[in-house]
């Protein structure tokens, strides 16, 4: 009986040390991790969000650093670090990241946004519910009556971001493209991203017409529920590189607007060592539905990116399960209860 106990305690000992050294071997597999933490809302969370899976539950030793696209991407392929960009936007210098690419340098595991980045002109969800005939800008601009301008209500208003912002330009061009002002509207300068955000949150708080440019992902279009139009033609990239983006281009043609590609960028180096790590980061895809949700309520509640990373893990556990091996679900829920 005593060497039964004693070969049970032994061979339950080896199990321990078994699990123990997995454990260690994973860790050292996976190692040391630097992760892009870029200077807005949804990079932001998703930076913490991989740095929280990463530790609790493949055992990296992962570490956010300062980051933004331009210089992250750039390091990335010139200096082989950061390890990880979480929400890269890859459109905004595709010579960089195709080059990165080709030369073994810079991996793109998944896109970050599983419906990519949305930019374009919005109404509000309830003017689209009572006028199911306005589906694309056309349409819209054959009602100036249900957008009054702020200041002369007898015209119809596009509203437009501030200066500076290519959305702000291509929504001029678009202004010019689709004849907005021969069917009685005014392009509105909001000035700001505040004054911007400020004429959505009134016209909703009213129940008052709004027309003009967005983006998504954001907290705002988590808040309030706006509707995309669509622009009642086909997308023409030579188009859109020879006028819709250029400032003072004076002939603009009607076009659509393209999504921006958002894709989780690597190093060859990290993702020729990650091992499992890899596999979450792949898996690892959110919609800009859920992403908006999570940023409104981070800005109501004021949060962090840490702050909203540990909600998001409390509370959508049906998502973010998906990402990940059983084993590791089970580590990362035990450490943000």
């Amino acid at each position: 009986m005593k060497k039964l106990l004693a070969s049970t305690i032994l061979a339950a000992g080896f199990v321990g040390l078994s699990s123990a050294f997995a454990g260690m071997a994973s860790a050292a597999e996976c190692g040391e991790v630097t992760i892009a933490n870029m200077n807005w809302q949804s990079a932001e969370v998703l930076a913490n969000l991989d740095k929280i899976i990463l530790t609790e539950g493949y055992g990296c030793t992962a570490e956010l650093v300062a980051g933004d696209t331009v210089p992250t991407i750039t390091s990335m392929t010139e200096k082989g670090e950061p390890d990880i960009a979480p929400e890269g936007w890859v459109d905004l210098l595709p010579d960089v990241v195709n080059k990165g690419i080709k030369e073994g340098k810079l991996v793109s595991v998944v896109p970050a946004l599983s419906d990519g980045a949305e930019q374009g002109w919005w109404i509000p969800k309830y003017i689209a519910d009572a006028h199911p005939d306005i589906k694309t800008i056309p349409d819209a601009l054959k009602h100036p009556e249900l957008f009054p301008a702020p200041e002369d209500s007898s015209k119809g208003a596009v509203v437009n971001g501030p200066q500076g912002w290519g959305g702000t330009r291509v929504t001029a061009q678009f202004f010019k493209a689709y004849g907005a002002e021969k069917a009685g509207f005014t392009l509105v300068d909001t000035g700001s991203a505040a004054g911007l955000d400020g004429s959505i949150a009134k016209a909703y708080e009213r129940k008052q017409g709004w027309l003009g440019y967005y983006w998504a992902p954001t907290a705002l279009l988590g808040k309030y529920e706006m509707v995309k139009l669509g622009h009642g033609v086909a997308y023409d990239e030579a188009e859109w590189k020879r006028c819709n983006t250029v400032e003072n281009c004076p002939d603009p043609k009607p076009n659509e607007w393209p999504k921006d590609s958002v894709e989780t960028l690597v190093t060859k180096e990290f993702a020729d060592r990650a091992g499992p790590a890899l596999d979450y980061l792949k898996a690892r895809s959110w919609s800009n539905e859920t992403v908006n949700k999570l940023l409104a309520w981070m800005s109501d509640n004021q949060a962090t990116g840490e702050d909203g990373a540990k909600y998001f893990l409390k509370n959508n556990e049906d998502i973010w399960s998906k990402w990940v091996s059983p084993e590791a679900a089970k580590k990362i829920k035990a450490s943000v209860m």
